[in-house]
Protein backbone atom coordinates (compact mmCIF):
# COMPACT_ATOMS: atom_id res chain seq x y z
CA UNK A 1 0.00 0.00 0.00
CA UNK A 2 1.35 3.52 -1.11
CA UNK A 3 0.64 6.00 1.53
CA UNK A 4 0.64 9.49 0.71
CA UNK A 5 2.25 12.13 3.12
CA UNK A 6 0.82 15.18 4.32
CA UNK A 7 4.10 17.73 4.57
CA UNK A 8 2.19 20.04 6.37
CA UNK A 9 0.74 18.13 9.02
CA UNK A 10 4.61 16.78 9.80
CA UNK A 11 6.05 20.37 8.89
CA UNK A 12 7.09 21.38 12.98
CA UNK A 13 8.78 17.65 13.50
CA UNK A 14 10.58 17.82 9.65
CA UNK A 15 12.22 21.27 10.73
CA UNK A 16 13.51 19.88 13.26
CA UNK A 17 14.91 16.65 12.17
CA UNK A 18 16.24 18.41 9.07
CA UNK A 19 17.48 21.47 10.84
CA UNK A 20 19.41 19.18 13.10
CA UNK A 21 21.56 17.85 10.44
CA UNK A 22 21.93 21.57 9.22
CA UNK A 23 23.79 22.68 12.52
CA UNK A 24 25.76 19.57 12.40
CA UNK A 25 26.62 20.41 9.13
CA UNK A 26 27.35 23.88 9.18
CA UNK A 27 29.65 23.27 12.30
CA UNK A 28 31.94 20.76 10.22
CA UNK A 29 32.41 23.56 7.75
CA UNK A 30 33.75 25.99 10.78
CA UNK A 31 30.75 28.16 11.79
CA UNK A 32 31.05 30.10 14.87
CA UNK A 33 29.71 28.80 18.42
CA UNK A 34 27.32 31.81 18.58
CA UNK A 35 25.93 31.21 14.69
CA UNK A 36 25.67 27.87 15.72
CA UNK A 37 23.45 28.50 18.51
CA UNK A 38 21.64 31.16 16.69
CA UNK A 39 20.75 29.21 13.66
CA UNK A 40 18.98 26.46 16.54
CA UNK A 41 16.90 29.01 17.58
CA UNK A 42 15.93 30.16 14.66
CA UNK A 43 14.61 26.61 13.78
CA UNK A 44 13.41 26.02 16.98
CA UNK A 45 11.11 29.38 16.06
CA UNK A 46 10.08 28.14 12.34
CA UNK A 47 9.15 24.84 14.24
CA UNK A 48 6.53 26.99 16.15
CA UNK A 49 5.48 28.83 13.31
CA UNK A 50 4.77 25.91 11.69
CA UNK A 51 2.43 24.48 14.34
CA UNK A 52 -0.13 27.09 12.35
CA UNK A 53 -0.88 25.40 8.69
CA UNK A 54 0.01 21.95 9.97
CA UNK A 55 -2.59 21.89 12.64
CA UNK A 56 -5.71 19.34 12.15
CA UNK A 57 -4.10 17.60 9.42
CA UNK A 58 -3.28 13.79 9.50
CA UNK A 59 -1.08 11.61 7.26
CA UNK A 60 0.22 8.26 7.23
CA UNK A 61 -3.27 7.02 7.14
CA UNK A 62 -4.15 3.36 7.24
CA UNK A 63 -8.27 2.99 6.65
CA UNK A 64 -9.40 5.45 9.42
CA UNK A 65 -6.59 5.17 11.38
CA UNK A 66 -3.66 7.56 10.99
CA UNK A 67 0.25 7.35 12.52
CA UNK A 68 0.61 10.46 13.07
CA UNK A 69 -2.01 13.37 13.87
CA UNK A 70 -1.26 17.07 14.43
CA UNK A 71 -4.66 17.75 16.29
CA UNK A 72 -5.21 20.48 19.20
CA UNK A 73 -3.59 17.71 21.96
CA UNK A 74 -0.18 17.08 19.96
CA UNK A 75 0.00 20.66 18.84
CA UNK A 76 0.06 21.64 23.10
CA UNK A 77 2.46 19.58 23.81
CA UNK A 78 4.67 19.90 20.65
CA UNK A 79 4.34 23.82 21.65
CA UNK A 80 5.45 23.56 25.09
CA UNK A 81 8.72 21.36 24.23
CA UNK A 82 9.34 24.06 21.55
CA UNK A 83 9.28 26.65 23.56
CA UNK A 84 11.05 25.21 26.83
CA UNK A 85 13.85 24.31 24.10
CA UNK A 86 14.19 27.33 23.51
CA UNK A 87 14.91 28.67 26.85
CA UNK A 88 17.14 25.46 27.29
CA UNK A 89 19.27 26.59 24.07
CA UNK A 90 19.67 30.24 25.56
CA UNK A 91 21.05 28.53 28.50
CA UNK A 92 23.12 26.63 26.91
CA UNK A 93 25.52 28.92 25.14
CA UNK A 94 27.44 30.03 28.12
CA UNK A 95 27.56 26.15 29.49
CA UNK A 96 29.29 25.05 25.91
CA UNK A 97 31.68 27.93 26.31
CA UNK A 98 32.65 26.99 30.21
CA UNK A 99 32.62 22.98 29.53
CA UNK A 100 34.63 23.43 26.32
CA UNK A 101 31.42 21.27 24.73
CA UNK A 102 31.62 20.72 20.50
CA UNK A 103 28.54 23.00 19.70
CA UNK A 104 27.34 21.71 16.75
CA UNK A 105 27.38 18.13 18.41
CA UNK A 106 25.21 19.45 21.18
CA UNK A 107 23.00 21.46 19.38
CA UNK A 108 22.65 18.25 16.83
CA UNK A 109 22.01 15.83 19.57
CA UNK A 110 19.21 18.66 21.41
CA UNK A 111 17.65 18.88 17.95
CA UNK A 112 17.64 15.17 17.40
CA UNK A 113 16.28 14.35 21.17
CA UNK A 114 13.42 17.40 20.28
CA UNK A 115 12.17 15.76 17.12
CA UNK A 116 11.58 12.59 19.46
CA UNK A 117 9.52 14.62 21.89
CA UNK A 118 7.64 16.21 18.94
CA UNK A 119 7.11 12.73 17.75
CA UNK A 120 5.61 11.72 20.94
CA UNK A 121 3.04 14.09 20.73
CA UNK A 122 1.64 13.04 17.58
CA UNK A 123 2.14 9.64 16.97
CA UNK A 124 -0.69 7.25 17.44
CA UNK A 125 0.66 3.48 16.74
CA UNK A 126 2.67 2.08 19.13
CA UNK A 127 5.82 1.40 16.68
CA UNK A 128 5.91 5.40 15.97
CA UNK A 129 5.48 5.99 19.66
CA UNK A 130 8.35 3.63 20.40
CA UNK A 131 10.41 5.34 17.88
CA UNK A 132 9.50 8.52 19.16
CA UNK A 133 10.47 7.41 22.32
CA UNK A 134 13.83 6.18 21.36
CA UNK A 135 14.34 9.23 19.35
CA UNK A 136 14.25 11.12 22.24
CA UNK A 137 16.14 9.28 24.67
CA UNK A 138 19.55 7.47 22.48
CA UNK A 139 20.84 11.62 22.14
CA UNK A 140 20.10 12.40 25.49
CA UNK A 141 23.04 9.50 26.35
CA UNK A 142 25.04 11.66 24.63
CA UNK A 143 24.55 15.06 25.67
CA UNK A 144 25.07 13.83 29.41
CA UNK A 145 28.45 12.33 28.28
CA UNK A 146 29.28 15.03 26.36
CA UNK A 147 31.62 16.65 29.30
CA UNK A 148 34.50 13.85 27.46
CA UNK A 149 36.85 14.09 30.77
CA UNK A 150 34.08 14.40 33.70
CA UNK A 151 34.14 11.01 35.23
CA UNK A 152 30.94 12.49 37.41
CA UNK A 153 29.09 12.93 33.85
CA UNK A 154 29.82 9.45 31.99
CA UNK A 155 28.77 7.72 35.60
CA UNK A 156 25.47 9.41 34.40
CA UNK A 157 25.32 8.84 31.17
CA UNK A 158 25.96 4.83 31.94
CA UNK A 159 23.27 5.41 34.26
CA UNK A 160 20.77 7.04 32.47
CA UNK A 161 21.62 4.22 29.25
CA UNK A 162 21.13 1.51 31.33
CA UNK A 163 18.01 2.49 32.65
CA UNK A 164 16.60 3.56 29.42
CA UNK A 165 17.64 0.11 27.60
CA UNK A 166 15.89 -1.65 30.17
CA UNK A 167 12.35 0.25 30.04
CA UNK A 168 12.46 0.46 26.21
CA UNK A 169 12.62 -3.68 26.74
CA UNK A 170 10.04 -3.71 29.14
CA UNK A 171 7.96 -1.25 26.50
CA UNK A 172 8.26 -3.53 23.75
CA UNK A 173 7.71 -6.71 25.68
CA UNK A 174 4.48 -5.11 26.20
CA UNK A 175 3.19 -4.05 23.16
CA UNK A 176 4.18 -7.03 22.34
CA UNK A 177 1.63 -8.62 24.06
CA UNK A 178 -1.01 -6.57 23.22
CA UNK A 179 0.02 -6.92 19.72
CA UNK A 180 -0.57 -10.60 19.82
CA UNK A 181 -3.50 -10.19 21.63
CA UNK A 182 -5.21 -7.28 19.71
CA UNK A 183 -3.57 -8.29 16.40
CA UNK A 184 -3.66 -4.23 15.96
CA UNK A 185 -1.06 -1.36 16.51
CA UNK A 186 -2.82 1.84 16.12
CA UNK A 187 -4.13 3.39 19.14
CA UNK A 188 -7.52 3.19 17.94
CA UNK A 189 -7.85 -0.31 16.88
CA UNK A 190 -5.68 -1.83 19.84
CA UNK A 191 -8.89 -0.06 21.98
CA UNK A 192 -11.37 -1.97 19.57
CA UNK A 193 -9.24 -5.26 20.24
CA UNK A 194 -9.19 -5.24 23.81
CA UNK A 195 -12.95 -4.56 24.03
CA UNK A 196 -13.45 -7.90 22.87
CA UNK A 197 -10.18 -9.78 24.29
CA UNK A 198 -11.72 -13.59 24.73
CA UNK A 199 -11.53 -13.94 28.71
CA UNK A 200 -8.51 -16.25 28.82
CA UNK A 201 -6.58 -13.64 27.14
CA UNK A 202 -7.21 -10.85 29.19
CA UNK A 203 -4.25 -11.41 31.84
CA UNK A 204 -2.04 -11.41 29.04
CA UNK A 205 -3.51 -8.29 27.62
CA UNK A 206 -3.35 -6.53 31.39
CA UNK A 207 0.38 -7.47 31.78
CA UNK A 208 1.26 -6.37 28.15
CA UNK A 209 -0.61 -2.59 29.60
CA UNK A 210 1.26 -2.68 32.81
CA UNK A 211 4.54 -3.37 31.14
CA UNK A 212 4.04 -0.27 28.59
CA UNK A 213 3.02 2.06 31.46
CA UNK A 214 6.40 0.93 33.40
CA UNK A 215 7.97 1.72 30.25
CA UNK A 216 6.76 4.97 30.33
CA UNK A 217 7.01 5.31 33.92
CA UNK A 218 10.95 5.38 33.57
CA UNK A 219 10.72 8.48 31.52
CA UNK A 220 9.14 10.13 33.21
CA UNK A 221 11.06 9.11 36.64
CA UNK A 222 8.07 7.94 38.41
CA UNK A 223 8.19 5.62 41.67
CA UNK A 224 9.98 3.03 41.74
CA UNK A 225 11.30 3.94 38.34
CA UNK A 226 13.11 7.17 39.46
CA UNK A 227 16.34 6.25 40.76
CA UNK A 228 18.51 7.39 37.60
CA UNK A 229 16.88 11.01 37.79
CA UNK A 230 19.03 12.46 41.00
CA UNK A 231 22.54 11.37 39.29
CA UNK A 232 21.87 12.38 36.03
CA UNK A 233 20.45 15.36 37.20
CA UNK A 234 24.01 16.32 39.26
CA UNK A 235 26.11 14.77 36.98
CA UNK A 236 24.59 16.26 33.26
CA UNK A 237 25.22 19.79 31.92
CA UNK A 238 22.63 21.79 34.02
CA UNK A 239 20.62 23.07 30.57
CA UNK A 240 20.45 19.08 30.03
CA UNK A 241 19.12 18.53 33.33
CA UNK A 242 16.72 21.22 32.44
CA UNK A 243 15.92 19.31 29.49
CA UNK A 244 15.32 16.31 31.09
CA UNK A 245 13.36 17.96 33.76
CA UNK A 246 10.99 19.62 31.16
CA UNK A 247 10.77 18.50 27.78
CA UNK A 248 11.40 15.16 28.17
CA UNK A 249 9.34 14.68 30.78
CA UNK A 250 6.22 16.61 28.74
CA UNK A 251 6.70 13.89 25.75
CA UNK A 252 6.62 11.00 28.32
CA UNK A 253 3.89 12.72 29.60
CA UNK A 254 2.07 13.26 26.24
CA UNK A 255 2.93 9.90 24.86
CA UNK A 256 1.56 8.35 28.26
CA UNK A 257 -1.67 10.38 28.37
CA UNK A 258 -2.39 8.95 24.34
CA UNK A 259 -1.66 5.33 25.23
CA UNK A 260 -4.10 5.00 28.30
CA UNK A 261 -6.35 7.01 26.61
CA UNK A 262 -6.34 6.06 23.00
CA UNK A 263 -5.88 2.85 23.10
CA UNK A 264 -5.96 1.16 26.64
CA UNK A 265 -8.99 2.73 28.05
CA UNK A 266 -10.91 -0.43 27.88
CA UNK A 267 -8.92 -2.02 30.86
CA UNK A 268 -9.06 1.77 32.95
CA UNK A 269 -10.19 -0.59 35.76
CA UNK A 270 -7.05 -2.08 35.76
CA UNK A 271 -4.58 0.78 35.04
CA UNK A 272 -6.49 3.29 37.12
CA UNK A 273 -5.73 1.99 40.54
CA UNK A 274 -2.03 0.93 39.90
CA UNK A 275 -1.35 4.54 38.26
CA UNK A 276 -2.97 5.82 41.79
CA UNK A 277 -0.56 4.09 43.85
CA UNK A 278 2.13 5.32 41.68
CA UNK A 279 1.28 8.90 41.87
CA UNK A 280 1.03 8.89 45.73
CA UNK A 281 4.48 6.62 46.00
CA UNK A 282 6.09 9.10 43.58
CA UNK A 283 5.09 12.43 45.09
CA UNK A 284 5.84 11.21 48.82
CA UNK A 285 9.17 9.77 48.46
CA UNK A 286 10.09 12.62 45.57
CA UNK A 287 9.35 15.50 48.86
CA UNK A 288 10.86 13.49 51.43
CA UNK A 289 14.27 13.00 49.77
CA UNK A 290 14.15 16.45 48.57
CA UNK A 291 13.84 18.05 52.15
CA UNK A 292 17.24 16.61 52.89
CA UNK A 293 19.00 18.19 49.97
CA UNK A 294 21.50 20.07 50.40
CA UNK A 295 22.84 20.05 46.55
CA UNK A 296 20.25 22.50 44.51
CA UNK A 297 20.47 19.97 41.38
CA UNK A 298 19.44 17.52 43.20
CA UNK A 299 16.74 19.24 45.26
CA UNK A 300 15.34 20.13 41.92
CA UNK A 301 15.73 16.37 40.62
CA UNK A 302 13.85 14.95 43.68
CA UNK A 303 11.24 18.06 43.44
CA UNK A 304 10.37 16.98 39.31
CA UNK A 305 10.26 13.56 40.90
CA UNK A 306 7.37 14.46 43.18
CA UNK A 307 5.82 16.60 40.09
CA UNK A 308 5.49 13.67 38.50
CA UNK A 309 3.62 12.24 40.77
CA UNK A 310 1.06 15.62 40.83
CA UNK A 311 0.71 14.92 36.95
CA UNK A 312 0.06 10.96 37.50
CA UNK A 313 -2.85 11.59 39.82
CA UNK A 314 -5.44 12.93 37.47
CA UNK A 315 -5.00 9.57 35.20
CA UNK A 316 -6.08 7.31 38.65
CA UNK A 317 -9.35 7.71 37.92
CA UNK A 318 -9.53 5.16 34.83
CA UNK A 319 -12.86 4.31 33.65
CA UNK A 320 -14.70 5.93 36.83
CA UNK A 321 -14.22 9.26 34.95
CA UNK A 322 -14.75 10.71 31.54
CA UNK A 323 -10.86 10.62 29.78
CA UNK A 324 -11.64 14.50 28.64
CA UNK A 325 -11.64 15.42 32.43
CA UNK A 326 -8.13 13.55 33.70
CA UNK A 327 -6.54 14.30 30.74
CA UNK A 328 -7.14 18.02 30.63
CA UNK A 329 -5.95 17.78 34.58
CA UNK A 330 -2.70 16.64 33.20
CA UNK A 331 -2.16 18.79 29.79
CA UNK A 332 -3.03 21.81 31.70
CA UNK A 333 -0.53 20.52 34.57
CA UNK A 334 2.34 19.61 32.59
CA UNK A 335 1.92 23.34 30.60
CA UNK A 336 2.23 24.92 34.41
CA UNK A 337 5.22 22.88 35.55
CA UNK A 338 6.74 23.32 32.32
CA UNK A 339 7.12 26.74 32.58
CA UNK A 340 8.05 27.06 36.26
CA UNK A 341 10.67 24.50 36.06
CA UNK A 342 12.56 25.71 33.29
CA UNK A 343 12.72 29.12 34.97
CA UNK A 344 13.75 27.72 37.94
CA UNK A 345 16.37 26.08 36.10
CA UNK A 346 17.48 29.06 34.26
CA UNK A 347 18.02 30.88 37.35
CA UNK A 348 20.28 27.82 39.03
CA UNK A 349 22.14 27.59 35.60
CA UNK A 350 23.27 30.89 36.09
CA UNK A 351 24.20 31.34 39.66
CA UNK A 352 26.49 27.81 39.58
CA UNK A 353 28.46 29.05 36.73
CA UNK A 354 31.31 29.67 39.63
CA UNK A 355 30.50 26.22 41.33
CA UNK A 356 27.53 27.57 43.55
CA UNK A 357 25.16 24.89 44.17
CA UNK A 358 24.78 24.23 47.96
CA UNK A 359 21.86 25.51 49.32
CA UNK A 360 23.73 28.09 51.52
CA UNK A 361 25.06 29.39 48.49
CA UNK A 362 22.14 31.37 47.51
CA UNK A 363 22.24 33.41 51.37
CA UNK A 364 21.87 36.86 50.43
CA UNK A 365 20.99 36.53 46.28
CA UNK A 366 18.94 39.35 46.99
CA UNK A 367 21.27 41.93 48.26
CA UNK A 368 23.86 41.21 45.04
CA UNK A 369 21.06 40.24 42.53
CA UNK A 370 17.96 41.62 43.59
CA UNK A 371 16.32 40.47 39.90
CA UNK A 372 17.45 36.82 39.94
CA UNK A 373 16.86 36.50 43.39
CA UNK A 374 13.24 37.88 42.84
CA UNK A 375 12.31 35.95 39.74
CA UNK A 376 13.87 32.66 41.64
CA UNK A 377 11.77 32.86 44.11
CA UNK A 378 8.68 33.48 42.35
CA UNK A 379 9.18 30.19 40.86
CA UNK A 380 9.97 28.66 43.75
CA UNK A 381 6.77 30.14 45.10
CA UNK A 382 4.80 28.86 41.53
CA UNK A 383 6.27 25.52 42.99
CA UNK A 384 4.96 25.47 46.09
CA UNK A 385 1.59 26.78 44.55
CA UNK A 386 1.56 29.61 46.87
CA UNK A 387 0.22 33.01 45.88
CA UNK A 388 1.12 35.27 43.95
CA UNK A 389 2.33 32.48 42.28
CA UNK A 390 -1.31 31.65 41.10
CA UNK A 391 -0.45 29.11 38.34
CA UNK A 392 1.20 26.66 40.78
CA UNK A 393 -2.18 26.98 43.18
CA UNK A 394 -4.26 26.51 40.38
CA UNK A 395 -2.58 23.98 38.64
CA UNK A 396 -2.85 21.61 42.33
CA UNK A 397 -6.56 22.79 42.62
CA UNK A 398 -7.09 21.45 39.01
CA UNK A 399 -5.57 17.92 39.56
CA UNK A 400 -6.97 17.81 43.00
CA UNK A 401 -10.47 18.23 41.21
CA UNK A 402 -9.69 15.08 39.12
CA UNK A 403 -8.65 13.41 41.29
CA UNK A 404 -11.77 13.78 43.77
CA UNK A 405 -13.59 13.38 40.93
CA UNK A 406 -12.54 10.16 40.11
CA UNK A 407 -13.75 9.08 43.44
CA UNK A 408 -9.93 8.88 44.31
CA UNK A 409 -10.40 10.77 47.42
CA UNK A 410 -7.70 9.03 49.54
CA UNK A 411 -5.29 10.61 46.97
CA UNK A 412 -6.40 13.13 47.40
CA UNK A 413 -5.66 13.39 50.96
CA UNK A 414 -1.84 12.15 50.01
CA UNK A 415 -1.47 15.53 47.54
CA UNK A 416 -2.56 17.93 50.41
CA UNK A 417 -0.22 16.53 52.59
CA UNK A 418 2.52 16.03 50.11
CA UNK A 419 1.76 19.62 48.78
CA UNK A 420 2.54 20.95 52.60
CA UNK A 421 5.68 18.93 52.32
CA UNK A 422 6.89 20.84 49.03
CA UNK A 423 6.19 23.64 51.22
CA UNK A 424 9.13 23.52 53.58
CA UNK A 425 11.61 23.10 50.44
CA UNK A 426 10.67 25.11 48.29
CA UNK A 427 9.81 28.26 51.22
CA UNK A 428 13.17 27.67 52.53
CA UNK A 429 15.08 27.65 49.75
CA UNK A 430 13.30 31.36 49.07
CA UNK A 431 13.25 32.37 52.44
CA UNK A 432 17.70 32.07 51.90
CA UNK A 433 17.45 34.39 49.31
CA UNK A 434 16.40 37.23 51.27
CA UNK A 435 18.55 36.58 54.50
CA UNK A 436 21.55 38.35 55.83
CA UNK A 437 25.10 37.35 54.53
CA UNK A 438 28.23 37.59 55.85
CA UNK A 439 29.34 37.95 51.90
CA UNK A 440 27.01 38.18 49.02
CA UNK A 441 29.18 37.99 45.94
CA UNK A 442 27.31 39.48 43.15
CA UNK A 443 26.59 36.71 40.10
CA UNK A 444 27.37 38.07 36.58
CA UNK A 445 24.50 37.50 34.31
CA UNK A 446 25.22 36.77 30.54
CA UNK A 447 23.11 38.44 27.58
CA UNK A 448 21.43 34.70 26.89
CA UNK A 449 21.23 33.94 30.14
CA UNK A 450 19.47 36.93 31.42
CA UNK A 451 16.75 36.51 28.10
CA UNK A 452 16.41 32.84 29.25
CA UNK A 453 15.87 34.38 32.81
CA UNK A 454 13.17 37.02 31.26
CA UNK A 455 11.03 34.74 28.74
CA UNK A 456 10.50 32.50 31.70
CA UNK A 457 9.66 35.42 34.27
CA UNK A 458 7.25 36.99 31.43
CA UNK A 459 5.69 33.89 30.31
CA UNK A 460 5.11 32.32 34.63
CA UNK A 461 3.65 36.08 35.21
CA UNK A 462 1.25 35.98 32.15
CA UNK A 463 0.15 32.41 33.27
CA UNK A 464 -0.44 33.18 36.76
CA UNK A 465 -2.21 36.67 35.83
CA UNK A 466 -4.75 34.38 34.08
CA UNK A 467 -4.06 30.72 35.34
CA UNK A 468 -7.60 29.88 33.45
CA UNK A 469 -6.37 30.17 29.75
CA UNK A 470 -4.05 27.25 29.65
CA UNK A 471 -6.89 25.38 31.56
CA UNK A 472 -9.34 26.40 29.02
CA UNK A 473 -6.47 25.98 26.51
CA UNK A 474 -5.89 22.09 27.42
CA UNK A 475 -9.79 21.45 27.42
CA UNK A 476 -9.56 22.41 23.81
CA UNK A 477 -7.32 20.40 23.26
CA UNK A 478 -8.13 17.06 24.98
CA UNK A 479 -10.25 15.03 22.42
Amino acid sequence: MIQTIDYLAILPTLIVAVGSVVVLMADAFGTPRRVTGLLTVLILAAAAVALVPGHGRTTFCTGSSCSYVADDFATLFQAIVLLTALVVVLLSHGEIGRSALPAGEYHFLLLAAVTGALLLASGRDLITLVVALETLSLPVFALVALRRYDGVASEAALKLFLVSVVSSAVTLFGISLVYGVTGAMHLDRVAAGLTRVPADLKPVAAVGVVAVIAGFGFKVAAVPFHFWAPDVYQGAPLPVAAFLSVVSKAGGFAGLTLVLTAGFWPLGGTWGPLLGVLAAATMTLGNLLAMRQRDVVRLLAWSSVAQSGFMLAPLAGGTRVRPHEWMTATAAYVAMYAIMNIGAFAVVTVVARRGRRDLGDYRGLARANPGVAIALAFFLVCLAGLPPGVMGLFAKVVVFKAAVGGAATWLAVIMAVNTVLGLYYYLGWAARLFSPAERAETVRVGRTGGIAIAVSLAGALVVSAAPELVLHAAALAVP
